[in-house]
């Protein structure tokens, strides 16, 4: 099993963390149902600017009451990310939360599709 993961930075003014939090909890019943085989949204608390690395902060440039997010979904392969996304850009409860107002700018999120090299857990090796 090769394995392939979607991972996202984005950014959620603090007030927002709650609907966002509701959002992310639908969504993550959604993406598990189509076949997913994990979905993890992760807000930043330890992000200090470390020695020899480029911070959380430089890279997603946050602005003042914000919160830097990280979140993941896992599949089995990109062609099992292509079946499940399929299946959930047509679910309804996708399709409301993307028509639900502003909780955060998705013109502000990273998104990319990454092939997995190592996952000890599952067994994956490139």
């Amino acid at each position: 099993m090769q394995g392939y993961v979607d991972g996202f930075v984005l950014l959620v003014p603090k007030k927002n963390l709650k609907a966002y939090q509701k959002m992310a909890e639908t969504a993550g019943k959604v993406w598990m149902e189509h076949g997913a085989l994990e979905y993890v949204e992760s807000v930043g608390d330890d992000l200090k600017k470390g020695k020899g690395f480029l911070p959380f902060q430089k890279l997603a440039k946050p602005r003042k009451g914000e919160l830097i997010l990280f979140s993941w979904i896992l599949y089995k392969s990109k062609a099992h990310r292509n079946q499940v996304n399929a299946k959930v850009m047509k679910d309804k409860r996708i399709k409301a939360m993307m028509n639900a107002g502003d909780v955060f700018d998705c013109t502000r999120m990273a998104y990319g599709g990454f092939s997995a090299i190592v996952n000890p857990d599952l067994g994956w090796r490139h």
